[in-house]
């Protein structure tokens, strides 16, 4: 295991959880491959949040040319009622009815669910204004650039209220949101059983990201479950491939006391021979670009490319 990011040289070869613009990245597509290949690194995953990956094919011609692998995955926004439940699908059938409709119900679901969180917040006296701020907003060179309602995350508004001082950092107003009954506006999420249930129809893995993201006690509608414990033995039955354990706990909203090297012996000793494999990533959003003052890195959580090979064979020339 390894507990210091070393920032010429990825802590790892693999990193399977990356972001871009096609949800709350701020590398578009083409520029987190560049700048992955350029790291040293030897494959990456682009798991963006409820959405398709575009012209997969040839972005995955593109990194070949620059000597990194790519595989994509589609992270389901999961269960209404528990935050932080995500499940990332690797190599789907993109063009399957199941998860183009995946897709549609997300995108329906967050746009009046982050509306509303603006007018609560605005309420509160921090001041967010939805449409000339988050779907008109200035990128990290003051260009005035637009998104449509179905393009808006919860974190451009958190990067929102830390730019204007609300809060230290997004992480901050993340917490803050959360921890609020009236400003956690409960959006429509799928049941992560269905979620598993999609990937698994449509040729794909399922893996569990960031396991102690999810509260210890918690209250789950969808599938009954009152412990991080159950809940998570529930997803094994239902067909579970993977669990992400190594991650960047450290950077993030977690909330416990465990550093990234516990959490990951932890869920390793607990669910070995219990799924098919473990994975590993940075949750790499390229945070810099918005003045983040500790970024999560590429590849300072990851897998080897051995593991990566074993993993994803039957998706990998």
């Amino acid at each position: 295991m390894h507990s210091q990011h070393n920032a010429c040289k990825p802590l790892y070869e693999v990193d399977l959880h990356c972001h871009s613009t096609r949800s709350d990245g701020n590398d578009a597509p083409g520029e987190l491959i560049t700048k992955a290949a350029n790291a040293g690194m030897r494959a990456i995953a682009m798991v963006d949040h409820d959405i398709c990956p575009e012209s997969p094919d040839k972005l995955k011609k593109t990194a070949c040319k620059k000597g990194l692998g790519l595989v994509f995955g589609y992270e389901f926004s999961c269960d209404s009622n528990v935050d932080d439940v995500h499940i990332i699908g690797y190599e789907l059938d993109w063009s399957a009815a199941s998860v183009v409709s995946a897709q549609e119900f997300a995108k329906e679901s967050k746009s009046g669910a982050y509306k509303e969180l603006c007018m609560l917040l605005t309420e509160r006296g921090l001041e967010i204004d939805y449409e000339k701020e988050i779907l008109n907003f200035r990128d990290s060179k003051g260009n005035l650039k637009k998104r449509t309602p179905d393009e808006v995350q919860r974190k451009h508004i958190f990067e929102l209220l830390a730019a204007r001082g609300y809060f230290p950092s997004w992480e901050k107003a993340k917490l803050f949101v959360r921890d609020d009954p009236g400003l956690n506006v409960k959006r429509r999420k799928i049941n992560p059983l269905r979620a598993i249930e999609i990937i698994k129809k449509c040729g794909g893995l399922a893996v569990l990201a960031h396991p102690y993201l999810i509260d210890e006690s918690l209250a789950s509608q969808d599938i009954k479950a009152g412990s991080r414990t159950d809940y998570i033995e529930k997803l094994i039955v239902s067909g579970l491939d993977g669990i992400e354990s190594c991650y960047t706990y450290s950077k993030t909203t977690y909330k416990g006391s465990l550093t990234n090297e516990q959490i990951q012996k932890e869920v390793e000793d607990r669910y070995r021979g219990r799924i098919r494999f473990f994975t590993g990533g940075s949750d790499y959003h390229n945070d810099a670009k918005k003045g983040a003052a500790n970024p999560r890195e590429i590849g300072e959580a990851g897998i080897s490319y051995g593991q990566f090979r074993t993993i994803f064979s039957t998706y990998i020339h």
